[in-house]
């Protein structure tokens, strides 16, 4: 174990927290998007938001006694709220899967989703979104989380996602008999089959409802990344999906599926590689978010001589000739869509690339042209807008006291949210590398 694990881990399993901590910080970004405090001091009581003020405050003059305040010094620090990200796969990791999902047991597969979630967490990120995991360990983790018993991100969680018999979702790869032997939870064909898809979805604990509308580059199957769900059973997917409180968002890769998708009334699209600028326009008219998931194709390997060095160089050939095809797209997709004003929310598939590496994607936003504060939205405020998140995203009166810190300002220079050096998710602190 790390000594930045080890710490973490001993600040949530032995920290008994004050009901009342004040924050004194350096420079904060109570509200990405606004002109940060310098200094400001926040209040925070029962691990939420009660005040936020300009300058270092003392506790006299907030009417606190100091033996019942727990004072957090980070008054040489950036401080911001959490990082949200809305696409992650906690029970998955990078390289070719094929061999450990016949060879591991879904007892593993969980552990392994509980050692990503406390690297994520450690990585800034008090907030994801996983979209997509094998049987129902993911809502125990999601729960466990929640009620104090391992540490990580809240998780907002789908379960597996909706697809079509032999599309993205489904499984591959494998012969007849342990095709039988791992089922998909998700499986439909038909409008009515895809409204129980997603009724049997919400029952198991979905918060949101994911939907392979396309191809996908690491399914093992040459049957590239085009529609694969009718634009029927998309909008029967969505309508239900509504109609049972649930946001739904689209795995995409193709123009006709991603347009598809859009026009049945899906909240936002995941990945979009191949969107135009007529589907930008959509994306516009319907107000849904685009999340791009750029990072994990820089660490896959975005030109044929780093693919082929790289973590995925021995992967089936039905997927490296798809891996082949991305090249820069989604940098140039994502260029397109921030310069035409697309709303843009972040998002790693993280799972493809290791999990605790998601602040990367904030670095590759800056580098297709965003400034640091856009992309710093797009993480925080704008992802909770996409997600439909409450008291997250912000750190104002009434939000969740999910705060991370950095030795230096991100709007000076992007890479130091590769270096949050403390974290605190609903008031309790996870990390505190503080000299």
């Amino acid at each position: 174990m790390s000594v930045v694990s080890a710490l973490a881990l001993i600040a949530w399993a032995g920290s008994v927290e004050a009901a009342t901590t004040v924050v004194h910080a350096g420079q904060l970004l109570a509200v990405p998007g606004q002109r940060p405090l310098v200094p400001g001091t926040l209040v925070i009581v029962d691990g939420t938001v009660r005040d936020v003020r300009a300058g270092k405050v003392a506790l006299s003059e907030l009417g606190l006694a100091p033996e019942a305040t727990r004072v957090i010094d980070l008054s040489s620090s950036f401080v911001m709220p959490g990082f949200i990200d809305l696409h992650v796969h906690l029970m998955s990791m990078p390289g070719d899967r094929q061999l450990a999902a016949v060879t591991r047991s879904d007892a593993w597969f969980a552990l392994l989703a509980a050692d990503n979630a406390r690297k994520t967490l450690l990585a800034g990120f008090t907030t994801v979104r996983d979209l997509g995991s094998r049987g129902n360990a993911v809502f125990a983790l999601r729960d466990a989380i929640r009620d104090g018993l391992v540490p990580g991100p809240k998780i907002i969680a789908s379960g597996p996602p909706i697809t079509a018999s032999g599309g993205h979702g489904d499984i591959h790869g494998y012969r007849e008999e342990v095709l039988r032997a791992l089922p998909t939870g998700g499986v439909c064909n038909g409008p009515d089959d895809c409204r129980r898809a997603v009724r049997e979805a919400v029952k198991r604990g979905a918060d949101v409802i994911k939907v392979t509308a396309t191809g996908g580059v690491l399914s093992n199957v040459n049957a590239g990344t085009g529609q694969q769900l009718t634009d029927d059973e998309l909008r029967a997917i969505a309508e239900t999906a509504h109609a049972l409180g649930r946001k739904v968002t689209a795995h995409a890769h193709a123009k006709a599926g991603i347009d598809a998708a859009l026009r049945a009334g899906f909240d936002s699209i995941e990945h979009s590689m191949w969107a135009d600028e007529d589907t930008m326009r959509l994306f516009k008219k319907t107000g849904a978010w685009l999340i791009p998931t750029v990072y994990p194709i820089s660490y896959v390997g975005d030109t044929r001589e780093k693919l082929l060095r790289g973590p995925y160089k021995d992967s089936p050939p039905a997927i490296l000739e798809k891996l082949l095809e991305l090249g820069g797209q989604p940098k140039e997709m994502t260029r397109m869509a921030h310069g035409m004003g697309v709303n843009i929310a972040l998002g790693t598939d993280s799972g493809v690339s290791p999990n605790g590496e998601n602040a990367n994607e904030f670095v590759e936003y800056v580098g297709i042209g965003m400034t640091p504060m856009q992309s710093l939205v797009a993480g925080t405020v704008d992802a909770a807008r996409a997600g439909g998140l409450e008291k997250v995203g912000q750190l104002t009166q009434g939000m969740a006291a999910d705060l991370v810190a950095m030795p230096r300002s991100p709007l000076d220079d992007i890479r130091a949210v590769l270096e949050v050096s403390f974290v605190m998710r609903d008031g309790v602190v996870f990390k505190d590398l503080r000299p």
